[in-house]
């Protein structure tokens, strides 16, 4: 395999890049100067490196805790819960949110192997018995997602004063919260309800 070809493989597994996207992408950085192709693999080496899962929360930070969880200015009575990492900037996108996320990792899948011992649940309620008031369920509006949250209301449930909520249907079903743009995301936000 040439050199081109082993680039047009690698691009083609990110998600959302096809063989012909690839093979642009390839082309376009032997077009660049090689210092910007140099640029593009020193950040991601960096990447690769330094960021890891925030040991609070899950969030991905090159900096454990991550910022959210170092912020004093949060309200740390309220945690939001999303499936993945990238949700929490379509969420801070809205401007609406101030307190501490806790990132899952996935959603249960069960057809996948994915069970509640897969995802990020154990230190979910470890930091539930701290004080925190309000459980804001932010997985995505798809099936998984949804059996996501109701698995999460049973668990919690057995917690004395914990309010939890969902966020609103302003979300289309079926899609991904960080492809939502921040006024849809802070109208859910208003209208989430109690589970």
């Amino acid at each position: 395999m040439s050199a081109i070809d082993g680039l047009v493989q690698e691009f083609s597994r990110l998600p959302g890049v096809g063989r012909k996207t690839a093979q642009r992408l390839t082309y376009f950085l032997l077009k660049r100067p090689p210092e910007e192709a140099r640029r593009l693999a020193a950040a991601i080496d960096r990447v690769v490196e330094e960021v890891r899962a925030c040991s609070n929360c899950g969030n991905l930070s090159s900096e454990n805790p991550c910022e959210f969880c170092r912020d004093a200015r949060r309200a740390d009575s309220e945690i939001c819960v999303v499936e993945e990492a990238s949700d929490i900037t379509a969420i801070e996108g809205s401007g609406r949110f101030r307190g501490l996320y806790h990132v899952l990792g996935g959603h249960l899948s069960p057809l996948d192997g994915i069970g509640p011992d897969e995802l990020n649940m154990a230190s979910l309620m470890r930091r539930l018995e701290n004080g925190v008031r309000e459980l804001i369920i932010a997985t995505n509006p798809s099936v998984e997602g949804e059996a996501t949250a109701a698995y999460l209301h049973r668990m919690v449930s057995v917690l004395p004063g914990l309010k939890v909520t969902r966020l609103a249907r302003g979300l289309p079903v079926g899609g991904d919260l960080e492809y939502a743009d921040g006024v849809t995301i802070a109208e859910a936000f208003s209208g989430r309800r109690e589970m």
